[in-house]
């Protein structure tokens, strides 16, 4: 394969030393006096320093841990990741010279290039430490080429964990740069590139500027405008359950389920006549009034035991949806935290520590080392029941790369406890989620006793109650499951036999409606990216983040809702470039590149596969294509500037009104959306408004003359007590608490929002006190700083 970048060292330090020239010119004879000799001094001859070995690792707190381990015989220095690229301002990619990329040194990094030259000039040897991932040994890569390092000799070390065995045993097994490796990322980062530079243009056209097009980032904008088609066409359905109340003699009642009427099976849809579908409210009645007359009966038990076994630790696409789910983080949160606990923390007396594993990885394999380490600790701490006698080894994804271990603690003795006062709060939730998963992972299956109960009613019905106990709780000892916010509860039957006899206490019937799919959440989007084969799960981050800011996808209540825009871009993306939303072509793509990882494929064939009929499309869609007018949305406001009627625009940052008479009249202001809902300070409309950083609240709309405010959706309901309007409070887990927003109202007497309420006001308070400190001590500063320019 033809290499466009060379790394070889170039320059004069790998010439031969050549004499100096010497020019002879005629010259006067010098006199030279003679002067008395003075007694020499006595001279000592200054030890050389003995040159550094230089580890380049890519963030400054990652190289101050690192430092910290090698000693004074290393020096650690952060290349902040990429140094070089392709340029910003151009395509880069010379399509006709084998798709040789041009790459240029990254503006603004001109400094840092040149200390790093300084340090490896000066430096015995260099070793490149970037990430573990392909990604990572891309950098090393380019590090190679800048400082003049042969990409061939063993100037590569990875570790998949920031602890002082590991980064020991790191350097001492370096080796060559994998250039496939290097190859899968060259490709990734070029066929962006070509969608990115060649298709975006076109979007700007046709639309308007600023707009994109990714080529796994449309595909993601497709899954989610696909799911907003199938909620809108989506047509509801009445269904009905019974539910029943029963107890046996004086035992504690129990519930039970209408399971089958005349034979055929309780469901929601007919299916050919083998089902039994409740739709209407008198079939239900009918049923009712049968089931409360009924002899019920016992005819059959099933006593069993159910085994629930550990899940696997975290992978970087499981460590984000359990994060969402528990944590209410979004993706770029819960990476940005991982990051952090990997590259170190200060742990007090015991220094600058990494407290996770790489935080990038698709393998779900554990060290035989960290195995040991946690089966002691466990034994130790519950007992050798929690333990299994072999290890728990875990099946791989099928298209896992397993280059490095699954995501755990560098040590299992970190407890979440002990290390919790060095966190902050994020942090530590999501250590404390790591460290429990790993834990689990390495324990015994939970065991249940389970019970399932038949029972019959009169002769055409049948009822169904299960109930079970937990027996041995296992890894639920540490953790809940990935599924379960909480740990499962036991649900007791009495104690039953076949024949037993049962007496009727109620019968429930309730009314319920067919719902569409939910619309994606970050959990359930991450989870479909994963199955679908779309990106790495290093990119599922970024990509959310890309579609928002570009304006093709909100967030909403924390699921994902298309925009106009985003429909519109995608119709005319599926119109014409249908392999680029195609989510089989693009998972494919995905798998192509995983085979240049491993030599199988080569990279230039790949790309100009790709780019030939990719050129064609987007001449011909060029040409056919004519200007998009995006409908224009037009408020009730008035400028007050110009009196036009404002209209409603996309920006960065959402939705805002601006004047149509730009650009002669460039008024803008913020969207303000009408909660329904009377302020209960003055009686104005409480509209929703967002902080600097995006975070939504409530608020009066005659601010500043009104000052209420609340994070609390407000909600037109009443309060059946009192009659004031109701707040719906969303909890970080995704759990939500409506109550009355009267604070006096009889309903909020030992309600649990009146705590969550008393911290947060707690909180704002300390906020406010310490903002006005530190306002009063730079007033107090600026004053002394006068006071002595006035001296």
């Amino acid at each position: 394969m033809i290499r466009t970048d060379t790394c070889a060292r170039k320059g004069s330090d790998n010439l031969p030393a050549t004499a100096e020239k010497i020019e002879e010119t005629e010259k006067e004879p010098i006199t030279v006096k003679k002067t008395a000799k003075k007694p020499a001094k006595k001279t000592t001859k200054k030890r050389a320093a003995a040159k550094k070995t230089l580890v380049v690792v890519e963030s400054p707190a990652k190289a101050k841990t690192i430092e910290k381990y090698l000693g004074r015989k290393y020096m650690v220095r952060a290349s902040m990741g990429h140094l070089r690229d392709l340029p910003k301002s151009q395509f880069g990619i010379d399509v006709d010279n084998d798709f040789a990329p041009k790459y240029i040194n990254i503006r603004g990094k001109g400094d840092l290039i040149k200390a790093l030259k300084k340090d490896a000039k000066n430096a015995s040897k260099v070793y490149l430490a970037s990430d573990p991932d392909r990604e990572g040994e891309a950098i090393a890569w380019h590090l190679a080429y800048i400082l003049g390092i042969d990409p061939t000799t063993d100037c590569r070390i990875v570790f998949n964990e920031i602890t002082k065995p590991a980064i020991q045993a790191a350097v001492k097994e370096p080796r060559p740069i994998n250039m496939d490796r290097v190859d899968a990322q060259q490709a990734r980062r070029m066929l962006d590139r070509i969608v990115g530079y060649k298709l975006s243009p076109l979007l700007w056209r046709k639309i308007r500027k600023g707009l994109s097009a990714g080529r796994v980032q449309s595909v993601t904008v497709k899954l989610i405008c696909d799911r907003e088609k199938e909620i809108q066409a989506f047509n509801s359905e009445e269904y009905w359950t019974v539910g029943m109340k029963l107890r046996k003699g004086r035992s504690a009642m129990f519930a039970a389920d209408l399971a089958a009427v005349d034979g055929k099976k309780l469901a929601i849809h007919e299916e050919d006549g083998k089902n039994f579908v409740l739709h209407d409210e008198k079939a239900v009645k009918a049923i009712a009034s049968e089931l409360e007359k009924a002899k019920l009966s016992v005819s059959a038990v099933k006593k069993s035991q159910r085994r629930r076994r550990p899940s696997a630790p975290f992978t970087t696409s499981s460590m984000q949806q359990d994060a969402a789910r528990k944590l209410g983080y979004t993706s770029r949160k819960t990476m940005m935290l991982a990051q952090q606990l990997y590259e170190g923390v200060e742990l007090g007396k015991s220094g600058r520590q990494g407290l996770i594993t790489y935080m990038r990885t698709d393998s779900t394999r554990i060290s035989e080392l960290a195995q040991g380490e946690a089966k002691e600790y466990l034994v130790e701490t519950l007992g050798a029941d929690y333990v299994p006698e072999k290890p728990n080894i875990y099946a791989a994804g099928k298209k896992a790369q397993d280059a490095h271990e699954a995501i755990r603690p560098t040590s299992i003795r970190n407890t979440p406890d002990a290390v919790e006062p060095y966190l902050t709060k994020e942090q530590a939730k999501l250590y404390r989620l790591v460290w429990q998963r790993f834990a689990a992972s390495q324990m015994t299956p939970a065991i249940y006793d389970t019970m399932s109960v038949t029972i019959a009613a009169g002769d055409r019905c049948q009822l169904k109650s299960s109930g079970s106990r937990l027996k041995f709780a296992g890894f639920t000892a540490v953790y809940a499951g990935a599924d379960q916010a909480k740990k499962e509860k036991d649900v007791l039957l009495p104690d039953l036999e076949e024949g037993d006899e049962l007496n009727t206490a109620s019968v429930e019937p309730q009314q319920h409606f067919t719902e569409p799919p939910p619309r994606y959440n970050d959990a359930s989007l991450v989870k479909t990216l994963e199955e679908k084969e779309i990106g790495r799960p290093s990119t599922y981050a970024p990509i959310i983040e890309t579609i928002q800011a570009r304006g093709y996808v909100q967030r909403v209540d924390k699921h994902f809702q298309p925009t106009e825009l985003g429909f519109l871009v995608l119709d005319m993306l599926e119109e014409y470039f249908k392999k680029i939303v195609d989510v089989k072509f693009t998972a494919n793509l995905e798998n192509e590149l995983d085979e240049i990882a491993d030599g199988k494929v080569e990279k230039n064939d790949l790309l100009r596969e790709f780019y030939n009929p990719f050129e064609q499309t987007l001449e011909k869609a060029d040409e056919a294509i004519g200007h998009v007018e995006l409908p224009v949305e037009v408020s009730d406001v008035r400028c007050e500037k110009c009196g036009r009627l404002m209209v409603v625009k996309q920006g960065r940052f959402g939705k805002f009104l601006a004047c149509p008479g730009f650009p002669e009249c460039r008024n803008t202001k913020p969207l303000l959306k009408d909660t329904g809902v009377k302020c209960p300070k003055c009686g104005g409309a409480i509209v929703e408004r967002k902080t600097r950083r995006g975070r939504t609240f409530y608020g009066c709309k005659n601010y500043p003359d009104c000052d209420y405010t609340t994070w609390d959706t407000p909600l037109q309901d009443k309060c059946p007590e009192c009659g004031s309007f109701m707040l719906k409070h969303h909890y970080k887990n995704g759990r939500t608490l409506t109550y009355c927003s009267n604070d006096d109202c009889k309903t909020r007497e030992g309600s649990p929002i009146n705590e969550e309420l008393a911290k947060l006001r707690e909180r704002l308070a300390k906020k406010s006190a310490k903002d006005a400190a530190a306002k009063a001590e730079k007033e107090a500063k600026a004053k002394e700083k006068a006071e002595g320019k006035t001296k």
